[in-house]
């Protein structure tokens, strides 16, 4: 891509209302534009990110033999009666009504969509075990959409369903989803910062588990077992005073961002649906359920917060919307066309670049770059020419080395989507 056709430009001052480190970042380096409060536009950068980490995600699902669907956004209220969360979750639904009287809600998660909807092509225990999932944009009014990303009243959700024909059956899958988003977070570069962390299960289970990013701008507090790396929300460490995986006492505050949770949903869905299967025997049972969410916006923002100094972004190479940014530095027709060579190499073995190709200052273009946070940058100059070479720096290395131009094209990585 052409920064010069690029849509989407970086600002050198982030809105007055952008109130963490991902809004900030996001917006100066035209990621993402603000409509309202909690809702955001994607711009193409943006969107190359947040595709990358959906698709991660969908790998780690299909890995586990998710199905994947996509459900409508508006659902019809009395789904919600159905369950008695009209009630639960009253504040912060988003409510509307049809020309025929008919009165609707946006969907803030999907439990009351999916039931009935696997209820019509489940009946027998053959048809079970099933784990189906989507990624959809879900709605919530939050009575304060805050912290860019992290918090908003539309934002992209993931999430799995799991049908069951008992308890056991429900723990295995369940096992084997907690390993996938580890997997996830291994992936897009938090696996060394994210813990596994109980938390209360509210209607369906005594605890349910989330997964927390320790960093510093965390809106939660959690108590973190140094010795196996498991967690207790502040919410629920009252009744749990020690590790719940080995029983150690010595737990440690840390602040940290949610990033994904898990719950075992047992029957609830399913008794308020009525949604049973016939076992081998032909009497009926009742199906069990579970159910899996990870926010690739959110984990988006979670991303920026952690990765970033003082000048831009720092992404991770799995996510980042390009892995190459080529830029030349003066007026020297040499660069120029030293630098549309390249550009035209490395899109010939399909490598993901972006190329600085306006004519702006150099100061302009390496500013930006940092903003930006690719993580490998190419400069091509008169000084680097007279070399045949081209100054390489990785984002998160303070120093740069020449490489000789014949040998960047050959070395350059494909692209990743």
């Amino acid at each position: 891509m052409r920064y010069s056709q690029l849509f989407g430009k970086t600002s050198k001052t982030a809105p007055a209302d952008a109130d963490s480190v991902n809004a900030q970042l996001l917006t100066k380096g035209g990621f993402i534009a603000k409509q309202m409060a909690g809702v955001y536009n994607y711009l193409p950068l943006g969107l190359r990110v947040l595709t990358k980490i959906q698709n991660i995600i969908r790998e780690e699902m299909n890995a586990i033999g998710g199905n994947e669907i996509l459900m409508p956004a508006l659902t019809l209220e009395e789904s919600y009666k159905e369950t008695g969360r009209d009630v639960v979750l009253a504040d912060i639904l988003f409510k509307s009504e049809g020309r025929d009287g008919s009165k609707m809600v946006l969907n803030p998660t999907c439990e009351e969509v999916i039931t009935p909807l696997v209820k019509k092509f489940v009946f027998s225990h053959r048809d079970l075990p099933l784990a189906v999932y989507q990624i959809q944009n879900k709605f919530r009014n939050e009575p304060r959409a805050k912290s860019g990303l992290l918090r908003g009243r539309e934002f992209n959700m993931k999430d799995l369903y799991s049908f069951h024909k008992d308890e056991n059956d429900l723990n295995e899958y369940y096992e084997k989803a907690k390993q996938a988003y580890f997997n996830i977070y291994n992936r897009v570069g938090l696996g060394d910062i994210t813990v596994l962390t109980y938390a209360s299960g509210g209607a369906f289970s005594k605890y349910s588990h989330e997964f927390q990013t320790l960093t510093d701008i965390g809106e939660d507090t959690i108590y973190l077992c140094e010795k196996c790396k498991v967690a207790v929300n502040k919410e629920i460490i009252d009744e749990q005073k020690a590790c719940p995986s080995c029983g150690n006492k010595k737990l440690i505050e840390q602040k940290a961002v949610e990033v994904g949770n898990i719950f075992k949903l047992r029957t609830k869905f399913s008794d308020a649906f009525s949604f049973y299967y016939a076992d081998e025997n032909g009497k009926q049972k009742i199906v069990e359920m579970g159910t899996y969410g990870i926010g690739p916006s959110r984990l988006m923002g979670a991303l920026v917060e952690v990765f970033h100094d003082d000048k831009g972004i720092i992404w991770p190479e799995a996510v980042a919307p390009y892995q190459y940014h080529l830029l030349t530095i003066g007026k020297e027709a040499e660069a120029a066309k030293a630098g549309e060579k390249l550009y035209a190499d490395l899109l010939k073995k399909d490598t993901e670049v972006l190329y600085d190709d306006r004519d702006a200052s150099p100061g302009a273009k390496l500013a930006d770059a940092d903003l930006l946070g690719i993580p490998t940058r190419l400069v091509i100059s008169k000084k680097t020419l007279e070399k045949n070479s081209v100054e390489v720096k990785k984002r998160n290395e303070k120093e740069a080395k020449l490489v000789a131009l014949s040998v960047i094209a050959s070395e350059a990585k494909q692209s990743q989507t």
